[in-house]
């Protein structure tokens, strides 16, 4: 453990007992001789290892020397985190570093009980990790002092910055202590953070922590062009796919979310929210259900899984592209740690595939653009499951021996193996059937449309053409097209070739050996659902002129001709009429014939305000 030698020897052996054999990059770097006690400018991505750095740079600065803190008072130590979640999370991985110097350390989150955290912090701690509101709360009662503090570290500083912090970061850092140590971590570092370092640290030491290439190596990106009314459909095919121990799917907005967690309930999938309308409480066992394995998938936005580390996240999805390279960096690092593989998918509407390839040139990363897994391909996965499951590789015990023999004697091993492959397969979601969309090549031109493809496999072999009377404008897909055709024609999806649509018309290619069955299973009148006429081609349809109408005449006459002359044939204008011959001026006024004569306006009698009064009706003599 040589590389441990110049850590304070009580969180060296907790790093052994947690089981660390070697340091990250930014764990080496902070801990470099040439650093000592100075304040730092750390540049460091997420699941790089940052909690536990500087938890190992604060324990000289606030040990002094000493092997274990004695009675706690004010605090030597202040973390400061930008979201609940994440400041939680560093108080749990400094418990287990500090542990054996018996440290106090405190909470202070928005969401939590302050009268809890004021009762703590009059107990004494010796570090309190928190957010800036919440912070600032404590210092302006009372309830935090900062008299004693030795150090501050600003965790995901450029992250605070972006969320509105600014002044309540500059509020605490200026009721600490000036002769104070600030260590600052932060994903970037824009003139922003620059600023904040040069205003609050002195001679600060610039280090920017290698690894970065090496954590995203563990990611494999994958692009998936979806069409956009199937984008919800590919992200329950890629998690039927991938059956992630743990999933994260990021939505841009709370209703995204929202939407999206009733939708996946609706299908069976373990799934929990993540959003910032949700109480502490509500997120605190949201988190914990998937560390505990009752929940797989985690629906959130970006604000709220800031800093969120799952041991077991294997897969992350963007449901909603992210807005800017940070985002999607950020997104990612939830997967692919310490050692870890991972898999980050970008779901990618046809209309947003060049904003796509932007976003990855910007963020420096290489995807494998590909088709998300269709039905058949997320059917044969689940295949290969059950004929991997270890527990086939587990001899019958004992207990087992006795029900085993009585299922095969009374139901047979074929029965018995259906019954446990319709089980297996009963448990799960059914994948959804998705729209074909070739796949976008970021070097290459536009891919073809659907209807301009050949064919949706190379190896289709001999075929007949069948013409249907519907098309694009009464709004004909092939999502509900090949569902029916399979249903009432007797056929599955294998007898079905290209399908080409046109305005009025949709041309559908059907295997040649299947042609005369699904004629005969739709019947004499040669219809399907909806009164939509099939009709068997001779050969291969002509689409040059397929759906040809000629162009309607404008509804609107053209502006500045009269409605006669619009669509007359040019040079047949109608002759305009001659212009009346007027009398030579005189000097005195004549009148013209066709002029009106003056008269009274048809209301001249001002109206009165009141109310109309009725006459009494007159009474009838005798």
């Amino acid at each position: 453990m040589s590389s441990f030698e110049t850590i304070v020897p009580a969180l060296a052996e907790a790093l052994e007992k947690r089981g660390y054999t070697a340091l990250t990059p930014v764990q080496q770097a902070v801990l470099a001789t040439e650093l000592g006690a100075a304040d730092a400018l750390v540049s460091a991505q997420t699941g790089s290892g940052k909690t536990v750095a500087f938890g190992l740079a604060l324990a000289p600065t606030l040990l002094g020397g000493a092997e274990r803190f004695t009675d706690a008072g004010a605090p030597l130590g202040l973390v400061v985190a930008p979201t609940r979640e994440l400041a939680l999370q560093v108080r749990r991985e400094l418990e287990w570093l500090y542990e054996l110097t018996g440290a106090q350390i405190a909470s202070c989150v928005g969401g939590m009980d302050m009268r809890s955290e004021r009762r703590a912090l009059e107990r004494g701690a010796d570090i309190v990790v928190g957010t800036p509101g919440r912070l600032r709360d404590h210092i302006t009662r009372g309830a935090l002092d900062m008299s004693a503090l030795r150090a501050v570290v600003l965790d995901e500083a450029d992250e605070m910055l972006d969320l509105g912090f600014r002044e309540d970061l500059e509020f605490i850092l200026d009721a600490a202590p000036a002769e104070r140590r600030t260590l600052m971590f932060s994903a970037t570092v824009p003139r922003s953070i620059a600023t904040l370092a040069k205003s609050y640290q002195r001679d600060a030491v610039r280090i920017s922590a290698g690894g970065q290439a090496k954590q995203h190596l563990d990611i494999e990106y994958r692009a998936l062009s979806v069409a956009p009314a199937d984008r919800e459909n590919a992200i329950i095919n890629v998690l039927r796919y991938y059956e992630a121990t743990n999933a994260m799917v990021f939505c841009n907005t709370r209703a995204a979310v929202n939407h999206l967690t009733a939708r996946f309930n609706n299908r069976n999938f373990a799934v929990v929210a993540l959003s910032g309308e949700l109480s502490q409480n509500e997120r605190s066992h949201a988190l914990q259900a998937m560390r505990d394995g009752r929940a797989k998938v985690c629906i959130a936005t970006d604000v709220a899984a800031r800093g969120i580390d799952l041991p077991n996240l294997d897969l992350v999805i963007h449901a909603d592209l992210p807005t800017n390279p940070e985002t999607l960096l950020h997104r990612s690092g939830r997967t692919g740690r310490a050692g870890r593989k991972g898999v980050s998918a970008l779901i990618v509407p046809n209309n947003a595939r060049r904003r796509t390839e932007r976003l990855l040139n910007n963020a420096g990363l290489t995807a494998t653009w590909a088709s998300p897994p269709s039905a058949d391909e997320v059917l044969r996965r689940d295949d290969e499951r059950i004929l991997a499951d270890p527990s086939f590789g587990e001899p019958v015990s004992d207990d087992e021996r006795g029900f085993v023999e009585t299922l095969l004697e009374r139901h047979g091993a074929e029965r018995v193996a259906a019954a446990f492959v319709r089980l297996c397969r009963g448990s799960r979601s059914a994948p959804e059937d998705l729209l074909d969309v070739a796949p976008f090549t970021p070097s290459g031109d536009r891919p073809a449309r659907r209807d301009e493809q050949p064919s949706r496999r190379d190896d289709f072999g001999d075929s007949v053409w069948f013409s249907l009377s519907v098309g694009r404008r009464q709004n004909a897909e092939p999502r509900w097209l090949i569902p029916m055709l399979c249903r009432t024609g007797n056929i599955s999806k294998r007898e079905i070739g290209a399908i080409k649509m046109q305005p009025e018309e949709t041309f559908v290619q059907i295997a040649a050996d299947w042609a005369d069955r699904f004629l005969a299973a739709i019947g004499p009148d040669r219809k399907l659902q909806n009164n939509i006429a099939v009709k068997r081609l001779d050969g291969t349809p002509d689409l040059s002129r397929a759906g040809y109408q000629p162009p309607k005449p404008d509804k609107k006459p053209h502006r500045g001709k009269r409605p006669f002359e619009a669509n007359a044939p040019q040079g047949a204008h109608k002759p305009k009429f001659e212009k009346r011959a007027q009398p030579e001026r005189t000097g005195a006024t004549e009148t013209k014939p066709w002029a009106k004569k003056p008269g009274k306006p048809k209301f001249d009698k001002p109206r009165s305000d009141g109310p109309a009064k009725h006459k009494k009706p007159k009474k009838r003599p005798g």
